[in-house]
């Protein structure tokens, strides 16, 4: 295929200005944007559902988000994540045909309905399961029935299949994705600018001017590590722990001394991050971690767990890498908070990773996978009609 622009169609459970849903919104509109900054046009189909504790908008609405085409579908019912959207098999009937599809997502009605329309309908698409194609968690065994079920054609049916790391792609091909078809490839870090603090973090909060402050950014939830970073605001004596994002009302207790939590906005946390000493993403499994990207582009200390996919793009010195757990989490901690030198060397080698990890690089690969499937696509139909 040329390199004529594309007309490529999102599908997502949830789109800006939705912050809740942590950083798999936030790669979308850095990517979305560049893509159409590249001449291509973008439709976006998503639900109205802002957060867990809102109700959302029974009514749809659209808008012009990062210069694509947003649809808020109608969205009546809801459980968590899975918004019901009634009018989602007649705005498809109604949408411009696109060249390729973009599946942002898995086990909700919006992505699962579109896949299957993109499969009826014989255009390709992208599948991006953003790091939950294989079940873990919460009701594990109800998921791999729905995955053997409901939701098997999603993956099988992929052109391509997106990941955003390493790790990532292991768990996709070992739940059974042909491994010809999976690509990593990776998420973008912000550009390296200071952010101005619009406020003094430690004086609104109460925190002493001389206290070393720790910073957890998102969602409150099993699997995250938070029991982590409370015990280190236990067992280290005048650290303050602060937890910036919204609770996924798993049952996980932030509930201890000297942690502070913050209510997740509209706004990017960006300006909280230079005034943190260290900021922790101890988390289980991530298939990326935005926020440790965030983090580090602004220059503060970042450190992550092993388990977190955005570990892999971190060279020695603009990142600690420890293992998942309690002690190696506090012990890495206590070292950062102690060592001058140390964290002078990862405060200037976060933005170093940010420069070499640039959303342009990203969307250049994408855009790559997209003309590669649109292209494959448009040979078949070719031989197939003889011309």
């Amino acid at each position: 295929m040329s390199d004529r622009p594309l007309r490529i169609l999102f599908a997502a459970p949830a789109w800006s200005p939705s912050r809740a849903f942590g950083g798999p919104v936030v790669a979308a509109n850095e990517l979305v944007r560049r893509l159409v900054a590249r001449g291509h046009d973008v439709d976006v189909l998503t639900t109205t559902i802002l957060d867990l504790e809102r109700r959302p908008a029974f009514r749809s609405s659209a808008g012009i988000v990062g210069g694509a085409n947003v649809r808020y579908l109608s969205t009546p019912m809801r459980y968590r994540w899975m918004g019901i959207t009634p009018t989602l098999p007649l705005v498809l009937a109604r949408i411009p045909h696109p060249d390729v599809v973009h599946i942002f997502g898995f086990r909700d009605p919006v992505t699962t309905g579109t896949a299957a329309w993109s499969r009826l309908r014989r255009i390709p698409y992208v599948f991006e399961p953003l790091g939950m194609f294989q079940p873990r968690l919460r009701k594990v065994l109800l998921k791999r029935a729905l995955d053997a079920t409901l939701y098997r054609g999603v993956g099988r049916g992929a052109a391509a299949v997106v990941v955003a790391s390493e790790r990532e792609r292991r768990d996709v091909v070992a739940c059974g994705i042909d491994a010809a078809k999976v690509q990593v490839r990776g998420n973008g870090f912000p550009d390296p600018v200071e952010a101005p603090a619009k406020d003094d973090l430690r004086a609104r909060l109460g925190i002493p001017p001389d206290a070393s402050l720790v910073l957890y950014v998102g969602r409150i939830a099993a699997g995250k590590g938070i029991e982590h970073l409370l015990a280190a605001a236990r067992e280290i004596p005048d650290a303050h722990l602060v937890i910036a994002g919204p609770d996924d009302r798993h049952g996980v207790s932030t509930q201890a001394p000297r942690v502070h939590t913050l209510p997740v906005t509209d706004e990017p946390p960006r300006a909280l991050y230079p005034q943190a000493d260290v900021f922790v993403l101890p988390s289980a499994g991530e298939s990326f971690g935005m926020v440790a990207a965030e983090a580090a582009a602004a220059g503060t200390p970042v450190i992550v767990s092993d388990r977190c996919g955005v570990a892999g793009f971190f060279r020695d010195d603009e990142a600690l890498i420890v293992p998942y757990g309690r002690e190696a989490v506090v012990a890495a901690i206590r070292r950062v908070l102690s060592d001058d030198a140390l964290r002078d060397r990862l405060a200037r080698g976060g933005p170093s990773a940010a420069r070499r990890m640039s959303w342009d690089h990203v969307t250049d690969v994408q855009e790559e996978i997209y003309r590669a499937v649109a292209s494959r696509t448009a040979a078949r139909k070719f031989s197939t009609d003889g011309s």
